[in-house]
């Protein structure tokens, strides 16, 4: 082992489930103020996914522009694997906020829980010593050949944004990318907490946040959001029988979610077998099905995302499929979710 990766190895080994930024993980320690990490792999594991650890750059968060907070629209979430770039998060955005994906009412208050997305820069390290662990560089084109890191989509756009890697997008000195999950919001963030899921052929990092939503006329709704990336595949390449990898990995995250309070549980789940998959029936043990579901493939012939919401008693869910892609291989979920009427 190099000795510069040295101490970095030392400080990543540590068994605890619940890790502070002060505590002796190096993926935490790097976490920053406001972000929580929570660690739900087993021991055993810790060493391993801490490989992974070397190679990505810090959990980021960047500040939004300031908004009215009240809505007298619905509020939109959306739920989206971005295809490591190629999607097109501006024209959703614009979309979003015109009604064009949601029945034509337009949106002002929204959350994007994003997965596949990348980050580029010096906040990636360029070397990750000899441990290190980085998955095969995707780097596939957007409409008009762009790709667009989620740092530089959040300020152009102006959202609050909570970004944490799960690994390095290529080897290092071969790109300067890291890729994970993402949420951007026009509504103000707290709480952030990023979530070590168990490991399987890859390490991934779910991410947790609050939103504050003020309605017009309503107290406010403490909101909290996750979004989540399953594995596809266990060991190297056999995806047939990933079903008991996503089971554990749901299986650990739904062990520290809340038990009760308003929750919208999103992402690509990875399930093969849709509605059947195992990783799928657990998490609705939680967390139900919106009260109105487009069930649609959102992958190809398969339905591999999936919209969980659990929200006060008379509040609506409702999630549609968006009928374009915007340059990603997976189709936008956007779920609308609206008060009891006055």
């Amino acid at each position: 082992m190099a000795k510069s990766i040295l101490p970095v190895a030392l400080a990543c080994l540590c068994s605890a489930a619940l890790i502070s930024a002060e505590a002796d993980s190096n993926c935490a320690a790097r976490s920053g103020a406001g972000v929580r990490w929570l660690r739900v792999a087993p021991s055993s594991e810790h060493m391993a996914i801490d490989r992974w650890c070397f190679a990505v750059g810090a959990p980021m968060r960047i500040g939004g522009r300031p908004r009215a907070d009240a809505t007298g629209g619905p509020v939109a979430i959306v739920s989206w694997n971005t295809h490591v770039g190629a999607g097109d998060i501006d024209g959703l955005v614009t979309d979003v906020r015109a009604g064009r994906l949601t029945g034509g009412r337009p949106v002002t208050s929204f959350v994007l829980l994003l997965q596949e997305v990348y980050r580029s820069g010096d906040t990636v390290p360029s070397q990750a010593g000899g441990d290190g662990r980085w998955a095969s560089a995707q780097r596939p084109p957007g409409p008009g050949g762009k790709r667009d890191d989620v740092a530089a989509s959040a300020k152009r756009l102006g959202l609050e944004a909570f970004y944490a890697p799960s690994m390095r997008n290529g080897a290092p000195g071969a790109t300067d990318e890291d890729r994970g999950n993402a949420i951007l919001s026009t509504m103000p963030m707290s709480e952030l907490t990023a979530i070590e899921l168990p490991l399987e052929r890859q390490r991934r990092v779910a991410l947790q946040a609050t939103v504050s939503v003020t309605l017009q006329g309503r107290a406010p709704l403490f909101l909290k959001v996750v979004s989540t990336h399953f594995t596809n595949m266990v060991m190297h390449h056999v995806w047939v029988l990933s079903e008991s990898g996503r089971l554990r990995q749901a299986r650990a995250l739904a062990s520290v979610l809340p038990a009760d309070g308003p929750l919208v549980l999103a992402g690509d789940f990875n399930a093969w077998f849709g509605y059947r998959d195992a990783a799928y029936k657990e998490l609705v043990r939680l967390v139900p099905p919106p009260s109105s579901d487009d069930r649609r493939a959102t992958f190809g012939p398969m339905r591999l995302d999936h919209v969980l919401a659990r929200l006060p008693e008379g509040w609506r869910a409702a999630t549609r499929r968006a009928t374009t892609r915007y340059g990603s291989d997976h189709y936008p979920l956007v779920t609308t979710i609206e008060p009891p009427p006055t």
